[in-house]
């Protein structure tokens, strides 16, 4: 491995695109693996190729986590609450793929209830629209008329779709997105949809925690498998 560890925390060498392996992972923080490195494509897919991604602030360097257990959603196994199938039968929103990738990361950013700031740094912003421009990074929008209200973005590997943020300025409008991308992802034999980290709006879309070594056999398995189909421009609405 070319770097140095202080501890258990690698230092990544810049030049060479390379990841420690993950057992190695702190436990405090969770999942804190390694330090440095770039936000290029070339370290972004081997990064998440491993089931590793960065999370960092604008005052830090970057930092690669493979926090266990790990947060995903088996698209065959979702189910539509209640309330939310009621919501799309109202038929009030429209809802496309990839039509407005940068707006939706820029949503992202914007600032949440009871936080400051935004892990989602300029750096960030600007290395996943490039990887949107090279066909790996994907987006889903929520509009009310021509006004965008809702949405989600991550990336895809092989058969694995990586989610990273989703945004919402309507109620239910993230939710919505959220569907459509699972029933799509499923439809295109998608088996597992990574949520990185479990919280309360997670948990109820359906997302569970398993080990990270459960997650990293799924994941092999997963990206092993042909891309999804090129480009995702589809517009769906419910009557």
């Amino acid at each position: 491995m070319t770097g140095t560890t202080q501890g258990h925390l690698t230092l990544l060498d810049d030049q060479q695109v390379e990841f420690p392996s993950t057992a190695l992972a702190l436990d405090d923080p969770n999942g804190l693996l390694a330090i440095g490195g770039a936000l290029t494509p070339e370290w972004l897919l081997a990064a998440y190729r491993r089931g590793i991604f960065p999370w960092f602030s604008s005052d830090q360097p970057v930092l690669w986590w493979s926090p266990s257990p790990r947060c995903v959603v088996f698209p065959d196994r979702f189910r539509i609450r209640r309330s939310l199938g009621k919501t799309l039968r109202r038929g009030e929103f429209r809802v496309t793929f990839d039509r407005a990738f940068a707006a939706v990361i820029e949503a992202c950013r914007g600032p949440r209830r009871d936080e400051t700031g935004t892990w989602i740094t300029t750096a960030m912003r600007d290395a996943y629209i490039e990887m949107h421009h090279r066909g790996h990074a994907h987006s889903v929008e929520v509009w009310r008329g021509e006004t965008l209200v809702g949405g989600l973005y991550g990336l895809a590997l092989g058969r694995v779709f990586f989610g990273e943020s989703m945004f919402h300025r309507a109620t239910d409008a993230s939710k919505v997105a959220f569907v459509h991308l699972v029933r799509q992802l499923e439809l295109w034999g998608c088996p597992l949809i990574d949520c990185q980290v479990e919280n309360p709006h997670l948990a109820s879309l359906g997302a569970v925690t398993i080990p990270r070594e459960d997650f990293e056999q799924l994941l092999e398995t997963g990206i092993a498998q042909s891309d999804f189909p090129q480009p995702w421009n589809l517009t769906w609405t419910y009557d």
